[in-house]
């Protein structure tokens, strides 16, 4: 399968990553409804049986649920065999299952120390700070405390509890206060053809500092996989959020739907799923090292990895917009 070296650490890692936030579970505020363990369990080992090399999680995903899925799904598997996982810290939440946002140090050591033992190992390989600040919207936001975060996390990685440092959902401005305290290995922001805003200046930034860039929802969280109806979403579970997503509502839902027919139309073109042509597009930018694509059950694995080899023509980019 290809692979491309994520920033400065040296990884080779597949252009597809397998995400967990649905393997979380549901139950929780940012919940995808309730999922089946044991089907979560055998997406990641047909995953990993495929060739997809990483696996992405975070500590609230499922408030923990999550990591303790990727352990069970890798415990006992070999070492040159098991997946790079990565995870995310600054989000946590008390025994009501309440979610806040917290950089302090002394919360990011008790996070890190929870991610290592729910996913069983003794070293992260890749360590994120999930969101500059609470308000889930980093365009210059001041995001208190990141340089005390940012170092507390560096000394993490000289304690050899994280192998590298990556972050999620920075812009520009937030990445320039930390650089200069350790390396930023990687960034982690939503990229899809229905959100582009990270072209501007975001990603230019990313490649002259060689910050790799893995993106999320490529796929705008299942939106244009080509098998959400209208009735699908009608029927979607109470706690799943995308229920309340603006982009699975009107006015957006109708050209939104409209797109997927444009990227199913190209898809038969080439044999391929509307999600593949979907990924394909966030994979053809030359600062993108990967797309996480978020899998359940085996088969959903097998529907996106067609991606990894199509190439959209210029008149195909044009098409879709």
């Amino acid at each position: 399968m290809q692979t491309r070296t994520l920033g400065n650490t040296g990884y080779r890692i597949t252009s597809l990553g397998l995400g967990a936030w649905a393997m979380g579970g549901g139950g929780w505020p940012f919940a995808w409804g309730p999922q089946d363990d044991s089907e979560s369990i055998a997406a990641i080992h047909h995953a990993v049986d495929r060739g997809i090399n990483w696996i992405d999680t975070a500590a609230v995903y499922g408030l923990g649920h999550s990591e303790e899925i990727i352990a069970r799904a890798l415990a006992g598997m070999p070492q040159g065999r098991r997946p790079l996982v990565f995870t995310k810290c600054s989000l946590t939440w008390d025994e009501g299952g309440n979610i806040s946002h917290n950089l302090q140090p002394a919360s990011l050591r008790k996070e890190l120390e929870g991610s290592l033992r729910r996913l069983q190992v003794e070293t992260i390989d890749l360590y994120q700070i999930h969101w500059p600040t609470f308000s889930f919207a980093p365009e210059s936001s001041p995001a208190p405390g990141l340089e005390d975060a940012w170092d507390t996390l560096a000394e993490m990685q000289k304690a050899g509890k994280v192998r590298y440092l990556g972050v999620s959902n920075f812009d520009v401005a937030q990445m320039e206060r930390i650089r200069p305290i350790a390396p930023i290995s990687s960034l982690q922001p939503p990229y899809s053809i229905l959100t582009r805003g990270i072209e501007a200046e975001i990603l230019p930034y990313c490649a002259r500092h060689d910050i790799g860039v893995i993106a999320y929802s490529p796929m705008q969280s299942g939106l244009l996989t080509g098998a959400m109806t209208r009735e699908r979403i009608a029927s979607l579970p109470e706690d799943d959020w995308r229920r309340k997503s603006p982009d699975f509502q009107e006015p957006k839902l109708t050209p939104n739907l409209r797109l997927v027919e444009r990227l199913r139309a190209i898809g038969a073109r080439h044999g391929r799923s509307p999600a593949e042509v979907a990924i394909a597009w966030v994979l053809k930018h030359p600062a993108v090292t990967g797309a996480i694509v978020g899998a359940r059950r085996p088969q959903q694995v097998d529907g996106i990895l067609g991606a990894i080899e199509l190439r959209l023509s210029q008149s195909e980019i044009d098409e879709i917009g």
